[in-house]
């Protein structure tokens, strides 16, 4: 099933308890196209980079059957670069440096050859920018997915809600599903988040796994208990990666398959983590994927006899 995936390309500069790396490649599109790729091919990607950008991942997106038809190559400018430290928890960060660059004035061109997807994954970009994607698409795909931060709800609230009225899913953390619906309960922010118009709403728990809501329907899955997590830079993507090209390798968006969707996510997401930013996700096996899936079956598995 055809899959295009809306995001950035881009520089990351990262610290942990674990170590710093330099200049790496990360960005959202990154992530979820390497994650879905291992579902779903081909993976068509709409970006921009600058003429500084990595040959050598575009290379490996290609191996991998992704598509870069739709990432635009800015040869005079620099990429998007992000820096940030994280903490002993490994769940807060502090941002160090941030340059958009190529990114602050990003219009989506999308391909020909795009036209047509029936699975549409927007990353984490400015409101305006994913609702233009959703606008210059000759046909409604038949599930659109958004991905947004607390820091659009800060500054471009008026331009999210107007997207929001557009998509089928919804993925935020649980901090950004309080800000946005103004409740402390999560059950009662789906409500109201759905409301908005998504009909169904991913809220990421980081350690702690994801909810999945779906009118008055509920889904709790949890994380894997891992012995080291050394970078969790691109967990949520690499999330949505999963989740989508499950979906689209399925052709079924019932409430029951998206539950094995958000499972194969946060499986891909385990994977992540394991390492420094893409390094984990360039070279998994099926078996290896699997396998993680069923100890994330293994772990909620149980028998009981209801008296």
């Amino acid at each position: 099933m055809s899959l295009v995936v809306v995001g950035s390309m881009a520089f990351d500069a990262l610290e942990t308890p674990f170590g710093k790396t330099d200049k790496i490649v990360g960005g959202a599109a990154t992530y979820i196209s390497l994650s879905s790729s291992y579902f779903v091919k081909p993976v068509n990607v709409v970006s921009v980079v600058g003429g500084d950008f990595d040959q050598d991942h575009i290379k490996l997106m290609h191996e991998r059957n992704i598509s870069t038809e739709g990432v635009q190559v800015k040869e005079n400018e620099k990429s998007f670069f992000w820096s940030g430290r994280y903490f002993n928890d490994m769940n807060s960060r502090e941002t160090l440096v941030t340059e958009l660059n190529v990114l602050g004035d990003f219009d989506p061109i999308i391909p020909d050859s795009y036209q047509g997807c029936e699975y549409l994954m927007l990353g984490n970009l400015a409101p305006q920018v994913q609702k233009t994607v959703i606008e210059r698409l000759t046909s409604k795909p038949k599930l659109i997915v958004m991905d947004t931060m607390n820091f659009w709800m800060d500054i471009a609230l008026p331009e999210l809600m107007e997207t929001l009225k557009l998509v089928d899913v919804l993925s935020i953390n649980d901090e950004e599903a309080r800000q946005l619906s103004g409740e402390y309960s999560l059950v009662k922010a789906a409500k109201k988040i759905m409301a908005m118009g998504p009909k169904f709403l991913i809220i990421k728990k980081g350690e702690h796994g994801a909810l999945l809501f779906n009118e008055d329907k509920v889904f709790f899955a949890p994380a894997l208990p891992l012995e080291e997590v050394f970078d969790p830079t691109g967990a949520g993507d690499t999330f949505a990666g999963g989740f989508i090209g499950y979906i689209a390798s399925t052709n079924d968006i019932s409430f029951e398959n998206m539950k094995r969707a958000i499972i194969y996510g946060s499986a891909m997401a385990s994977f992540c983590v394991e390492k420094f930013g893409t390094e984990r996700l360039k070279n998994l096996t099926q078996e290896e994927i699997e396998n993680r899936v069923q100890k994330f079956v293994n772990l909620v598995a149980f028998d009981t006899v209801l008296q």
